[in-house]
């Protein structure tokens, strides 16, 4: 049987877990792997007066979280997101400065054996100073070296881990005796809870023109197989009336019927030097609008300094 106390601190942990998932209605789920006490306390201190970020055990997290569905039904989809090692970020502000202040703390660590690699681990190249009996130790790992001035010197930058490979005992090891540290760890965001919405962090990275991309691809296609199956939407009807009206204009230009919006057409057809003469005449027009205006301001300058000259600026019978 569990304690007084551990009974109290539970309880007191699904209040405020319920509380938070009703006062605020966006969250982000963060991986807290490698992350120490320390480190935790820093993105506190970072996020207070912004957001609030809360830790616990998935077990007590889901209990929570299934006794408050009923009067938050919308907490019941994080419930398949509450796996490995979370937390949660809570907020009403957002989402982007959110996660950018939660994943701008990372610290430094050693790469320790048995670890899965985060990313490339790089040794460089240049004087190591480990002594010349450490060399077949680098040979063995694949790194060209040669010795200068008593010690061990890498010819070139050489890849010792690749990014998701689990690191050997060896790699550990001379990583350690090069003073490398390799990796950063942080909390990381997983998915982003938006009123009741579960999406990827990464959508936090689209920007408006991205959206408005998307959407605009989306009525062009939408538009697209409405024209093909002759089915009117709101998006191919405008294509659908001017296809209609191109169809009236080549009709009244094949025949002898008219109306309005054709007759300019069949004048370009009739006449066409008449229209290449318009359009010859109206870039050299706008040069010549442009002198008159300048030489309109020019004797309105001449008289403000020929006033100014007169009374220096004052009046003498004010």
């Amino acid at each position: 049987m569990p304690s007084e106390k551990k009974i109290v601190r539970k309880g007191e942990y699904f209040k405020k877990l319920q509380g938070l998932l009703d006062e605020y209605p966006q969250i982000i789920i963060v991986e807290c792997d490698n992350v120490s006490s320390n480190q935790m306390q820093q993105v506190r201190t970072v996020l207070r007066g912004k957001a609030v970020l809360l830790m616990g055990k998935k077990t007590m997290m889901r209990k929570a979280i299934r006794e408050h569905i009923h009067q938050n039904p919308a907490c019941e989809h994080l419930l398949p997101h509450l796996y490995g090692n979370i937390g949660f970020v809570f907020t009403n502000q957002d989402l982007s400065e959110i996660r950018e202040l939660v994943t701008s703390l990372k610290v430094g660590a050693p790469a320790k054996a048995g670890t899965i690699a985060p990313n490339d681990v790089v040794v460089p190249a240049g004087p190591t100073g480990l002594e010349p009996t450490q060399t077949s130790f680098l040979q063995a790992l694949n790194i060209g070296t040669k010795i200068v001035k008593g010690q061990i010197e890498i010819l070139a930058p050489a890849t010792l881990i690749r990014a998701g490979e689990k690191v050997g005992q060896s790699e550990a090891t001379l990583l350690s005796k090069l003073n490398i540290r390799p990796f950063s760890y942080g909390l990381v965001p997983r998915v982003v809870f938006d009123h009741g919405l579960v999406y990827d962090n990464k959508v936090l990275d689209m920007t408006l023109a991205d959206v408005s991309a998307v959407v605009s691809k989306g009525v062009t296609n939408i538009a697209a197989i409405g024209l093909q199956i002759g089915y009117p939407t709101l998006a191919s009807v405008p294509h659908s009336i001017m296809n209609g009206f191109k169809n009236l204009v080549s009709i009244a230009i094949g025949t002898e019927y008219n109306f309005k919006e054709a007759e300019q057409m069949k004048d370009m057809i009739l006449h066409p030097e008449k229209f290449a003469a318009a359009a010859a005449a109206a870039p050299a027009a706008a040069p010549a609008a442009e002198k008159k205006e300048e030489a309109k301001e020019e004797p309105k300058k001449e008289e403000e300094e020929e006033e100014e000259e007169g009374d220096f600026g004052l009046d003498l019978f004010a």
